[in-house]
């Protein structure tokens, strides 16, 4: 056998071996730069068929690192080959690539860089290379995209590949490009966006900022006011150490209040609006910004919600397990040994306990169901009515069963002077006032003239324009209505 087919790998699918086949008509893809971005996009590229070139400025020490279809060569032979010319250098050293200035006239540079930090009134990565190459047409993408996505394929990370730039002729071409990597491509406009796109990796969950500053501070709240009722006040008025719960008890029961809080505020939202829209009369006005905000946080808001929900399950679950919660079963085995009281059961708290938990249960379960159908894998599965059924018919069904969670854990606490501690209620009242509000709020928008109402103008009529229209059946048994909306 010949030395160089020893080199070959013995096992080769047919389908490998048409991939590393350039398609006729296709460009030649030039690659600058030699870091990881540039190795996984020459490999991803190679597997799509494309016929790359790389350029280096010390090709023969990079050459080893890159597939073998791939051609590493100096910058001069790359650039005069490629059609199209991925610039995957540091910004920094743009500089450098002036010598290229006369081979790269005419053709069209992919900037994949990111900024270090936030720029607001800066010119933007790609703006700075169009104007060191004015002959050349720059198209800003592929910078929110991991080297990790580009070599395992859009099938284990984002498939959107946001471009922008001021020749829709270029820009298509990378559509092109795009599509054939397997990746959506997003037009983001002209190249003055490269700006808000070199911004996008730099901010870190911009959406969930609000949500989990909410979370922190309903928890924080929560936390101190049962650190007050259930911690200082046995240590001021009788002298017990109680700082033990610190860890796990008071974080058990602020929980749950912050998880049906802000359940409550993802339906809340819907509430404003939806009276919002009623006092206006119209449906073209638009919201508050405030307002628009919070109802595009719905979703992160539930998640937290969830998140706080499923703590709190797993938080009840360890609380036999401690320490304290054994000796206190002890302390109460003797006492009741000691009165010699043979039946310790009482009915009414049996029936309270187990109706607690069953709900409890019920309400983990739905608020399941709702976070996994926000999963977009999920959520794209479904149509949008059923994708509304779950949210809002059975979001509203779990705020339901999680006020009646809370009300049975509070029973008849709430009628016990001996539970105002320092005179303040406890924490499970203060926790239903929202939620209570919010179920009060939706009776209201279910009464019939409210819902006409509303259903009136979600269709498209607005207060003061008199015009005809037929309601539907079940609203006015078909028949024609003409009045002021």
């Amino acid at each position: 056998m010949p030395q160089e087919d020893m080199k070959k790998l013995l096992l080769t699918s047919p389908r490998a071996l048409e991939s590393s086949q350039s398609e006729p008509g296709s460009p030649v893809v030039g690659i600058l730069g030699t870091g990881d971005f540039s190795r996984s996009l020459a490999t991803r590229l190679v597997a799509c068929g494309y016929r790359v070139v790389v350029g280096s400025r010390t090709p023969k020490r990079w050459s080893s690192l890159f597939p073998e279809e791939a051609e590493v060569t100096s910058q001069e032979e790359a650039v005069s080959q490629a059609d199209l010319v991925f610039v995957a250098l540091f910004v920094e050293h743009y500089s450098t690539l002036t010598g290229l200035k006369e081979l790269l006239a005419g053709k069209i540079l992919v900037d994949v860089s990111n900024s270090t930090q936030l720029s607001q009134n800066q010119p933007s990565n790609a703006e700075n290379l169009a104007n060191l190459f004015p002959d050349s047409v720059v198209v800003k993408g592929f910078n929110v995209i991991s080297a990790w996505t580009l070599q395992t394929g859009p099938r284990d990370g984002s498939r959107q590949v946001l471009l922008c730039s001021d020749s829709s002729q270029a820009k298509s071409t990378v559509v092109q490009l795009c599509r054939a990597m397997g990746f959506v491509p997003v037009d983001m406009g002209r190249l003055s966006s490269a700006r808000d796109l070199e911004n996008v990796t730099l901010r870190l969950f911009p959406a969930w900022r609000a949500p989990v500053l909410c979370v922190f501070v309903l928890f924080l709240f929560f936390y101190s006011y049962n650190f007050l009722r259930d911690v200082l006040h046995p240590y001021a008025t009788e002298g017990k150490n109680a700082f033990y719960k610190l860890p796990v008890e008071l974080v058990n029961v602020t929980l749950p209040c912050v998880a049906l809080v802000m359940l409550a505020l993802v339906y809340l939202a819907g509430l404003a609006a939806a009276f919002t829209q009623l006092s206006r009369g119209t449906k073209y006005s638009r919201f508050p910004g405030w307002l628009d905000r919070w109802l595009r946080a719905r979703k992160q808001l539930g998640l937290l919600s969830f998140l706080c929900a499923a703590l709190h399950a797993v938080y009840s679950l360890c609380l036999p397990m401690r320490r304290s919660a054994r000796y206190k079963l002890l302390n109460a085995a003797f006492k009741q040994v000691k009165a010699e009281q043979a039946n310790s059961w009482v009915e009414e708290e049996v029936w309270r306990m187990e109706l607690y938990l069953s709900v409890g249960i019920l309400t983990l379960g739905l608020l399941s169901l709702l976070a996994v159908a926000s999963i977009p894998s999920v959520s794209n599965t479904l149509n949008w009515r059923e994708f509304s059924f779950i949210q809002s018919r059975l979001g509203h069904t779990a705020l339901v069963m999680a006020t009646l969670h809370t009300l049975l854990y509070g029973w008849a606490r709430a009628f016990d002077p001996a539970q105002y501690r320092f005179y303040l209620p406890p924490t499970f009242t203060l926790a239903l006032v929202l939620p209570c509000a919010v179920l009060l709020g939706r009776l209201c928008l279910a009464l019939p003239c409210v819902a006409l109402r509303l259903f009136r103008i979600r269709r498209g009529w607005e207060k003061g324009r008199r015009i005809r229209f037929e309601l539907p059946a079940e609203y006015h048994d078909g028949a024609d209505v003409c009045s002021d909306v």
